[in-house]
């Protein structure tokens, strides 16, 4: 996927990917299918705030393959593929589906990119990124979350993947500067280490707002001269940024 270069993905392709067997046949075949197709309309509904009129094709294509029933609780496997958010414990959630597509999508990434994630949760944001990018380092303070993801993308061939235990707010500087970091979680403020960390020409994607308050999605571009250049996206509700006081 080339910086700068949109593609529109018709809901006819992925109907194609399907039948095709281009897509694990996964017994998700139908739910799956509905979930682009809600994502389509949902980008459609929200493009007055966006400006975005459909999405990456390779984003889609990423969002399509991944088996978002593995990464939820058995016993909301039913739900899936449902266009919304779900727990997973911990008083976390796996991201509405639209919303995993758009911060994709945002982050104008391709195969060369090393990016890093703030908030691993279930682990399927960062199985969407790792169809898109050479590598995803990702971080999560939860331990029981961030090792069942761990595991969970293991077990998939998610090889290109490398979970963190610790404190997002801090990044990870020993692979630092990224070509692109998304958060997962509302910080009241964007954390200055992770802008620190960011490339020159690179893009943070990252919900800002107060905890359960009014949030932002905002996409914060860093300038070739340091300066940091944010536009807001649309109105979104994320579970709060948690700064722990401790490394590792």
């Amino acid at each position: 996927m080339k910086k700068g270069i949109l593609t529109v993905l018709p809901v006819s392709l992925i109907s194609l990917l399907f039948h095709t067997g281009a897509l694990a046949r996964d017994g998700y075949e139908t739910e799956r299918r509905e979930m682009i197709a809600a994502i389509v309309e949902t980008v459609t509904e929200t493009r007055s705030y966006t400006g975005i009129d459909a999405l990456d094709e390779q984003v889609m294509q990423a969002v399509a393959a991944v088996p978002r029933h593995e990464f939820v609780p058995p016993a909301l496997r039913s739900f899936a593929y449902r266009n919304n958010a779900l727990p997973i414990g911990e008083g976390q959630t796996i991201s509405q589906p639209y919303i995993v597509a758009l911060m994709t999508h945002l982050m104008k990434v391709d195969g060369d990119s090393a990016v890093l994630e703030i908030g691993t949760g279930s682990g399927y944001q960062a199985a969407v990124l790792a169809r898109l990018v050479r590598h995803v380092y990702t971080i999560e303070i939860i331990e029981t979350l961030g090792r069942r993801a761990e595991d969970t993308l293991a077990r998939l061939g998610f090889d290109n993947v490398t979970v963190r235990i610790g404190d997002g707010y801090i990044g990870w500087e020993e692979h630092a500067p990224f070509d692109a970091i998304i958060v997962t979680a509302a910080p009241e403020e964007v954390p200055q280490p992770l802008i620190d960390q960011l490339k020159p020409g690179a893009r943070m994607v990252v919900p800002v707002g107060p905890a359960f308050g009014y949030q932002t999605l905002q996409v914060l571009e860093k300038q070739e001269n340091g300066e940091i250049r944010e536009t807001d996206i649309l109105p979104v509700g994320f579970v709060p940024f948690v700064k722990g006081d401790r490394e590792g």
